[in-house]
């Protein structure tokens, strides 16, 4: 029987989005979600996408960046929301500008976003052949579960693709990555069909307001190769932000950090409450 889990909602007032990255879960937002919700102003959702440990089947084994954005479509039906403030972290980035195109963002927040290149851009073979890499180290970790945090240089080896320093996360979330990651039923098949598909090729025609983070320590996406399609092909009114020192998943590192810029962000987007309206 497939684990399932809950996807995080809380709070009220405008409605926030929140979507993981690659072999990731809901987890990664379980410290800035609250931050957001407890504002007082956002309802926030972090679900975790098909596919992925605690997520739902994906139901084929060609999974994509627009079958995720499927599942993803079908729970904000559910909710309710037609359009919302869309948050996602490297695939999660993604797949919230493929949400954009649907007409589904309010404002799209891309932190460390994947897809930024072109059907033949090296940038997508490289990221592709270091998550490959990567397997032998996913099938030990499977093995021997949490454990493996234990055994020399380990932790280093754990951190090197999510943060900038080795003490950077927590061991409660480091124990959660290695869970998630080894659990992740889209691994191959997310892993296959990127290699055959171009990335994001509309960039210029977003609409929805674009708020880029890009991480100065990011080892899955490096400046300048792994955002530069980003940076010439969004529009030009986009707000670009820099993280120094912290790696592809800020969210673990800086969670005050990433919380504070989201909410300044929205801020700028979202009406004001009537009873904030001065008279």
């Amino acid at each position: 029987m497939t684990f399932r889990r809950d996807p995080i909602h809380l709070g009220s007032g405008e409605p926030v989005l929140l979507l993981h990255p690659f072999l990731c879960s809901q987890q990664v937002w379980s410290t800035v979600g609250p931050k957001l919700a407890d504002t007082g102003r956002f309802e926030v959702f972090a679900p975790t996408m098909a596919g992925h440990h605690g997520g739902p089947e994906a139901g084929t084994w060609f999974l994509n960046s627009e079958l995720l954005a499927d599942h993803v479509e079908r729970q904000l039906d559910e909710l309710g929301w037609d359009t919302a403030h869309i948050v996602g972290n490297s695939l999660g980035g993604w797949v919230a500008f493929e949400l954009e195109r649907r007409g589904r963002a309010r404002t799209l927040t891309g932190i460390a976003p994947a897809g930024g290149w072109s059907q033949w851009s090296p940038v997508k073979f490289e990221t592709v052949a270091k998550f490959l890499g990567g397997g032998p180290v996913l099938l030990a970790a499977r093995l021997l579960g949490p454990r493996i945090l234990g055994l020399p240089f380990a932790r280093r080896i754990a951190t090197l693709p999510v943060s900038g320093p080795a003490d950077g996360p927590t061991q409660a979330d480091l124990v959660n990555l290695v869970e998630d990651a080894t659990h992740c039923r889209a691994y191959f098949a997310l892993l296959v069909k990127t290699l055959t598909l171009p990335g994001l090729l509309e960039l210029a025609d977003v609409q929805a307001p674009v708020q880029l983070v890009l991480c100065e320590k990011d080892r899955v996406f490096p400046t300048p190769r792994g955002n530069r399609h980003f940076l010439e092909q969004l529009p030009d009114t986009s707000r670009v932000v820099r993280l120094d020192g912290l790696g592809h998943i800020p969210m673990l590192e800086a969670p005050d950090l990433v919380a504070e810029l989201l909410i300044d962000f929205l801020d700028e987007h979202v009406p004001p409450h009537r009873s904030e309206i001065p008279g």
